[in-house]
């Protein structure tokens, strides 16, 4: 029996930077008609053999083949002319433009050497309506859409250009749990008709519901290839990080419900999205924010931070009321606010900066000193940080746009360490990133709650919310439907509370 041709293949590949090695002799194979996940942690090589794979960068040493062929991909206009096409975790859409304008850059519809306006609409309709997306209209400007709903255009365009080979990195991290499913489908609808994907996902439920193969990356380098149900999900998690995972989540401590009040929210409303929220989060408690997304979640968090515009009801924070102006109000409140943004890449960082501007961009009034800034506590104060959350840069003065997601991410939580808050708002802050990381992160605030910091946690992962929280809100409607603590704080509780259905007894289901 002769072996298949691979349709895409790299044969000893190495990449370096300066003197770091991303990869590291790399020998690699995806088929046509066959979903292959590519593991590992941040900075374990994904995303470095993804972009060779897609022409956005070459190789130093090695060679890439398509269907046997030798290719050198010069940009990625190169690889989707011989059908590689990658949608990024970083999305590529022009927001200032239309979805149309943006799902026809592969090819525009022309008729008599003008746009044939019509029929691009058309061709976006059609396209939307593949990826579950009825609901967006094709004049919507890019900009105006949720961050699901980007991510969904994303794939569309992406599927517009009809690949053999699609690289899906990070795809479903921003998307609703009804557009995965859709993207389940159109996944396997595409390795029916012989497309090749592959799938880069830190969500392990998703590599077994979807993956015919898996390929563990540590270190820049390929650690094992292996066929679906070879290896254990611990299996798995040990080669990726190196060692055998313990604690997924660090103990908390028994819930107590006499804390003082950090954060007093009553009645607050803003438009459609907010509706009446009311709570309270006490002095080193961690507060989950739960329920389906888009139930006002993001919106309250923003709220709070003083980013939106109209907010009705009233804030108090360490017993003193809060007026919601603006951020700088949140950042000098008695118990200083700060926000975890949702797209780290967009709103929480500056790429082309270095590591070190961006992690004191928050805190320069206190590092101020006379007319200028203090450099040796600047620097001083960086070190510290970069230590604590054991930030890899090759040095402070690197470009924080060429570390990897989770230290990206490390970056921005790093960044509103320094202004030393004491209420810290995130918003779905593991989201893209590796086991590993997610674990430093989950102990970082565990250890900020003992210090006695109050945190407000927004995510979408429901054994976050178990794991990390001491109680759960649960949103509907942009109101507040219920409040699970202790034992009550199930995944069963919070499914039927995000369904707003009242629970069945689990044992009774």
């Amino acid at each position: 029996m002769t072996e298949r041709t691979p349709l895409l293949e790299l044969k000893g590949v190495s990449k370096r930077y300066g003197g770091i090695a991303a990869l590291t002799d790399v020998d690699f194979k995806a088929y046509s008609g066959e979903i292959h996940a590519v593991l590992g942690e941040n900075g374990a090589g994904k995303s470095t053999l993804i972009k060779i794979a897609s022409g956005v960068t070459d190789a130093s040493e090695g060679e890439v083949l398509v269907n046997g062929t030798p290719f050198r991909f010069r940009s990625p206009t190169d690889a989707m002319r011989a059908g590689v096409v990658c949608v990024f975790q970083e999305l590529s859409l022009l927001p200032d433009m239309t979805v149309a304008d943006n799902l026809s850059m592969a090819g525009t519809p022309t008729r008599g050497g003008f746009i044939d306006q019509k029929a691009q609409r058309a061709r976006a309709v059609e396209l939307l309506k593949r990826v579950g997306c009825e609901d967006v209209h094709p004049l919507e400007l890019v900009k105006n859409l949720p961050l699901s709903r980007r991510q969904m255009v994303e794939i569309a365009k992406a599927l517009a250009k009809k690949p053999k080979l699609l690289i899906l990195d990070e795809a479903t991290s921003a998307l609703t749990a009804k557009d995965v499913e859709r993207i389940y489908l159109i996944i396997r609808e595409l390795r029916e008709e012989g497309v090749g994907i592959l799938y880069v996902s830190h969500r392990m439920h998703e590599i077994e519901e979807l993956a015919d193969v898996a390929t563990v990356f540590r270190n820049g380098r390929k650690i094992e290839t292996f066929k679906k149900g070879a290896r254990s999900v611990n299996e798995i998690i040990q080669m990726m990080i190196g060692r055998e995972v313990t604690h997924h989540y660090p103990p908390k401590p028994p819930f107590d419900d006499s804390r003082q009040p950090a954060l007093t929210v009553s009645n607050l409303s803003w438009g459609h999205d907010l509706n009446g929220i009311s709570f309270t989060a006490g002095k080193g408690e961690i507060v989950g924010l739960g329920g389906l997304d888009g139930q006002g979640q993001r919106e309250l968090l923003l709220a709070l931070f003083g980013v939106l515009k109209g907010v009705e009801g009233t804030v108090s924070v360490d017993g003193r009321s809060l007026q919601l102006s603006g951020p700088r109000s949140a950042m000098t409140a008695p118990l200083p606010l700060a926000l975890i943004p949702e797209d780290r890449k967009v709103e929480g960082l500056m790429l082309p900066m270095s590591v070190r501007d961006n992690l004191t961009l928050a805190s320069l009034q206190q590092l101020r000193s006379g007319l200028g800034i203090d450099t040796e506590r600047e620097t001083a104060a960086v070190n510290e940080m970069v230590a604590r959350m054991q930030i890899k840069a090759p040095d402070t003065s690197a470009a924080v746009g060429t570390l990897s997601g989770g230290n990206q991410q490390k970056v921005v939580l790093a960044k509103w360490l320094m202004t030393d808050p004491g209420i810290i708002l995130l918003n779905d802050p593991t989201r893209g990133i590796d086991v590993g990381t997610k674990q430093e992160i989950y102990r970082l605030l565990r250890n900020l709650a003992a210090e006695g910091k109050t945190i407000v946690f927004y995510s979408t992962d429901y054994a976050e919310l178990i794991g990390c929280c001491d109680k759960v809100l649960i949103l509907y409607g942009g109101r507040i439907t219920r409040e699970l603590k202790g034992e009550d704080c199930t995944e069963h509780n919070i499914v039927a509370g995000a369904l707003n259905v009242n629970p069945v007894p689990e044992k009774a289901a």
